[in-house]
């Protein structure tokens, strides 16, 4: 290894190098700096390489859990604890899980680790398979989560707004055929209806609806575009 210039940083002390060093190598570093005269050698950190953060998924595992639960990221940190090909993997961000299509009960399950320069802990893991119960799961490489994508005209999962065929917009909230800035004004939700045997007032302005909300997916008691959502 040879120092080609050395920097200092808000954080420190940056050194790049014509490759990337080995543990011996950083060892010297350490030494050396705790060498210099003047410097007290307590305040001095152990040297690290620099990381980045690269991006896998898991597939191959089942989008419905034990007990047939979703499948969330505390099972997904939980299992790495206990599998030895994560050993000494220092995750980036939350893991991200979604289904592998809308109507599939396979799942995909994203997550994010940090890896020094060569990428030597993503090559232990990239195209590895390993066994969860009865389950054979696969680690691959991906780009940034793209999650999977949902339409903003129709709110159905699947595909995107640019792709939809429906000639008119829906409401994620109620699903009917308005968009949400105006289901107040259109909702039958939210209008006034004398015809009932109680009759409705109209929901006041500055106050929330108060009526449940139906998704147009699974036609569950919440928004299109909520994450609770099992399509």
């Amino acid at each position: 290894m040879r120092s080609e210039f050395i920097r200092p940083c808000s954080g420190g002390i940056t050194i790049i190098t014509n490759n990337v060093p080995n543990p011996s190598d950083l060892s010297v570093i350490e030494k050396y700096f705790k060498s210099v005269k003047g410097i007290n050698s307590n305040n001095i950190p152990s040297p690290r390489l620099s990381q980045s953060k690269l991006y896998l998924k898991i597939i191959g595992l089942f989008y419905l859990w034990a007990d047939s639960n979703k499948i969330t990221s505390e099972n997904v940190i939980d299992f790495m604890k206990h599998l030895d090909l994560f050993e000494n993997i220092s995750l980036a961000t939350k893991s991200c899980i979604i289904k592998a299509s809308p109507k599939s009960d396979m799942a995909i399950i994203w997550f994010d680790i940090w890896d020094i320069q060569n990428g030597s802990k993503a090559k232990l893991l990239i195209n590895h398979s390993f066994n969860l119960g009865r389950h054979i799961a696969m680690i691959r490489a991906t780009n940034m989560n793209p999650g999977v994508s949902q339409c903003h005209n129709c709110w159905k999962w699947g595909y995107s707004t640019y792709s939809c065929k429906a000639h008119r917009s829906r409401c994620q909230k109620c699903s009917r055929s308005h968009k949400l800035e105006y289901h107040r004004d259109l909702a039958w939700c939210c209008k006034v209806n004398s015809k009932l045997n109680s009759p409705q007032l109209k929901t006041a302005q500055g106050l929330p609806c108060p009526h449940s909300f139906k998704c147009i997916n699974c036609k569950g008691e919440h928004m299109a575009d909520d994450y609770k959502c099992p399509y």
